[in-house]
C-alpha cells in the first residue's frame, strides 16, 4: 500500500541577540503592530482598546493584543494572510514575543504558530509559512539596527 503524505508546517520560530538593554527592545517591540507591513512597519495604526488595525501597502490588518507582561512578553494575533478580516479560529496566527536581558543586551525570540489551522489549501498554508518566515527575518533585522542606533 502506498500512502502520500504532505507535510505540515505550523511553527516559525526566530532568535536573535540585540545589543541594546532590555528596556530599549521591549520599547520598540511593545510598539503596536510594528511588525505589520514592509520594514518599517505599517504606514499608521489606529488602536481600539486590545485590538490594533495595521494599515500597509498589502491592506489592513487588524491584531489583537492577547497577553501582555512588560518587558519580558507580548502575544498577539492576526490574520496576517487574510487582509482586513478581524482574527479568529481558521484565520489568524498566534505571535508571542519573548525579551531575555543578557550581559550585554537582549535576546529576542518570536514564535509564530498556527499556520496548520488556517481553513485554507495546503499550498496556500505552505506560501503564507513561506512569506512569513522571509518576512519575520526583514522584520527583526530592521528591530536590531534600529535598537542598536538608538542606544547611547
Amino acid at each position: 500500500m502506498r500512502r502520500n503524505y504532505k507535510m505540515e508546517i505550523d511553527q516559525i520560530e526566530r532568535e536573535i541577540f540585540i545589543a541594546a538593554p532590555l528596556e530599549k527592545v521591549w520599547s520598540l517591540v511593545s510598539e503596536p503592530a510594528w511588525w505589520v507591513g514592509d520594514a518599517p512597519g505599517p504606514n499608521s495604526v489606529h488602536i481600539d482598546g486590545n485590538c490594533v488595525v495595521a494599515e500597509t501597502r498589502f491592506g489592513n490588518f487588524p491584531v489583537l493584543i492577547e497577553r501582555m507582561d512588560p518587558p519580558n512578553y507580548l502575544a498577539c494575533r492576526w490574520a496576517s494572510s487574510f487582509p482586513g478580516e478581524e482574527p479568529r479560529e481558521g484565520n489568524s496566527t498566534l505571535v508571542e514575543f519573548t525579551l531575555t536581558s543578557k550581559e550585554d543586551g537582549t535576546v529576542l525570540r518570536v514564535v509564530e504558530t498556527g499556520f496548520a489551522k488556517l481553513a485554507t489549501t495546503h499550498d496556500e498554508r505552505m506560501k503564507f509559512f513561506r512569506e512569513n518566515t522571509e518576512g519575520w527575518k526583514q522584520q527583526l533585522d530592521y528591530l536590531s539596527q534600529l535598537a542598536e542606533k538608538t542606544v547611547e
